[in-house]
């Protein structure tokens, strides 16, 4: 076989091998990126992941959530919400007592189960801790969903800082009042699979956790693109999310088969009806509430009556 090789590479040299007349003048397909790449070669590279000052130079934005988003509100944290996404940020925080977790990729087997508004919300829970940096990044390039939760700009957003159109602080908010930033998806590409497995990408998520204790990441479903299963190798765990009365045993089976890495954190079951999951967290918070109201009347009661002369002997 090498004779065979050493001949066509002997016959390409002195000309005597041309392409097909039919290939001459055909343009090969190269994606978006790679386009901008062979054009501008130090384009992917112009912003290298450099920490240096990053939080000194991030724009502050204001809490300004919008009205039909659903997300936990810190005002009032008696609401069964809330609560458990406490529960589920109090595990997480102690998992990561037992091993070195900060960056997670929360995801679904299917579309509308709830990924995106579990790891918002898991993201606002982590921020309530005092000094809890928490990173929420939006990585689903498909149908990105976090700029408008948030009401702020799709763009410059984490495809505009691959593409080399925009610098990593100019991509990170902070939300006002918060431990809480947020990292756009940024302008629609044409391949983000392809865009994914650029190194900047796991440069950026190894080197985000050293200025962070929380990087979230909102992917797309497993089952119906590779992002997920692809970020998955590049952060510390997955969360998967599934909901009641949607999701099947065969979906979460074929997803987490999916998965390139064996690192599943857990599952967060979404779409309960509030009676079934929230009755005993309502009735403790009722019972409890009544219970002090109870002893407050009494006390009351008992200071306004006077005290009884105990018999003379």
């Amino acid at each position: 076989m090498s004779r065979v090789h050493d001949a066509l590479r002997r016959a390409e040299r002195a000309g005597l091998i041309q392409p097909p007349p039919a290939l001459q003048g055909v343009p090969t397909m190269v994606p978006a990126y790679a386009q901008q790449a062979l054009a501008n070669p130090t384009s992917l590279t112009a912003d290298p992941v450099n920490l240096q000052g990053l939080l000194e130079n991030i724009e502050e934005i204001p809490f300004r959530p919008l009205v039909d988003a659903h997300l936990i509100d810190p005002t009032r944290p008696s609401e069964a919400p809330s609560e458990e996404f406490r529960s589920l940020r109090t595990r997480l925080n102690h998992m990561q007592t037992l091993s070195p977790i900060h960056s997670i990729v929360i995801t679904s087997p299917s579309p509308a189960e709830g990924k995106s508004f579990t790891a918002v919300n898991l993201a606002l829970a982590q921020s309530h801790l005092a000094g809890n940096l928490t990173l929420l990044g939006d990585f689903d390039f498909r149908r990105p969903i976090v700029h408008s939760l948030f009401q702020v700009d799709r763009s410059p957003g984490v495809t505009d800082f691959l593409l080399g159109r925009a610098k990593l602080h100019e991509i990170i908010k902070r939300v006002s009042g918060t431990n809480l930033y947020i990292m756009p998806a940024g302008e629609a590409v044409l391949n983000p699979l392809e865009l994914m497995n650029l190194r900047e990408v796991k440069s950026m998520i190894d080197r985000l956790p050293s200025l962070f204790n929380w990087v979230i990441l909102d992917t797309p479903p497993l089952l119906f693109a590779a992002d997920a299963s692809l970020l998955s190798t590049m952060c510390h765990g997955t969360l998967l999310v599934v909901r009641i009365g949607t999701t099947t045993i065969d979906s979460v089976t074929r997803a987490l088969q999916s998965l390139c890495e064996n690192n599943v954190l857990g599952t967060s079951v979404n779409g309960a009806r509030r009676g079934e999951l929230y009755s005993r967290y309502t009735y403790y918070h009722s019972y409890y509430y009544s219970t002090e109201a109870k002893a407050r009347e009494e006390g009351e009661m008992a200071a306004a009556e006077p005290t009884e002369e105990p018999p003379q002997a």
